[in-house]
């Protein structure tokens, strides 16, 4: 029986509505096996999907999802009911809007010049 407890049944649902799986996972799988999974699983057919498991965001129950944690360490009491299927919510990240926001984040230099006379 506790062999059954340690087996999570998780489906990743993407932002257009679509899901990928459901499919079991053990509780000790860490989420970037989650991510590494989703990646293989990914729909050719959908336009941006993610290169890499940086480009992919995890959430379930509000929180996103650290990579050095595990499925187990990860669940939610209040929403992981024993035998049903957890949905995590797939967030894609492109890379290009991290350039952007390093871009953003960078400190101004002032460009004013101050004359006294």
């Amino acid at each position: 029986m506790a062999g059954v407890q340690d087996q999570l049944e998780i489906k990743f649902r993407l932002t257009d509505g679509s899901d990928i799986g459901p499919k079991s996972f053990p509780a000790a799988t860490s989420v970037v096996t989650l991510k590494e999974s989703i990646l293989a699983q990914w729909p050719k057919e959908k336009e941006n999907g993610p290169r890499t498991v940086k480009d992919v965001k995890l959430i379930s129950a509000g929180r996103i999802l650290e990579n050095n944690r595990t499925v187990g360490e990860c669940r939610s009491p209040l929403c992981d009911v024993p035998g049903g299927v957890t949905t995590m919510h797939v967030v894609v990240q492109p890379p290009s809007l991290e350039k952007e926001k390093k871009l953003m984040s960078e400190p101004q230099q002032n460009k004013c010049v101050c004359v006294i006379l």
